[in-house]
């Protein structure tokens, strides 16, 4: 059974969110460990200079690292990242499990994005397409799609 942590800054704030995240959470506990780490994230001015932005990248970056377990396969969100369809990264997750990876780290940025160390610490830079998304509501988008790629591998109906 693969075991999975979130990775991500900051905290969710709209209940719409919080309750979509309950449902698909409650839905993945006989299918995987899931567990969400939520660190702080830096304050944001209203108009930071490129300067400030990259410093708080750089914290908020530290502070990814620092969770990030030794053994874990670090799976960042990144718009420049990697696009897989949901039966690609289904594949990928099945495949990850059975190489003895089993214990996955997918780390989502705050709205400054992910540092370049975060990035280079990363396994795997996965993008969700060229659109973005606000990020706590890519909290919700990820852990619909973990759970649509666990039942796809179960060989049950969801996904379709």
């Amino acid at each position: 059974m693969l075991s999975i942590r979130v990775l991500v800054l900051g905290k969710i704030r709209e209940p719409y969110l919080r309750q979509g995240l309950a449902e698909y959470i409650k839905r993945l506990t006989t299918l995987t460990h899931l567990d969400i780490a939520e660190l702080p994230d830096e304050k944001l001015p209203e108009r930071p200079a490129p300067a400030e932005l990259t410093r708080i990248k750089e914290l908020e970056g530290q502070r990814i690292l620092q969770a990030v377990r030794e053994r874990e396969y670090v799976i960042a969100l990144d718009i420049a990242g990697e696009q897989l369809s949901s039966q690609q990264f289904a594949d990928k997750l099945a495949q990850l499990a059975l190489m003895g990876r089993s214990n996955l780290a997918f780390v989502i940025g705050a709205s400054c994005g992910l540092s370049d160390d975060v990035l280079r610490r990363a396994d795997l830079r996965l993008s969700f397409g060229l659109l973005t998304y606000p990020h706590q509501l890519m909290r919700l988008i990820l852990i619909e799609q973990i759970y649509r790629a666990c039942k796809i591998n179960r060989g049950e109906p969801y996904h379709k």
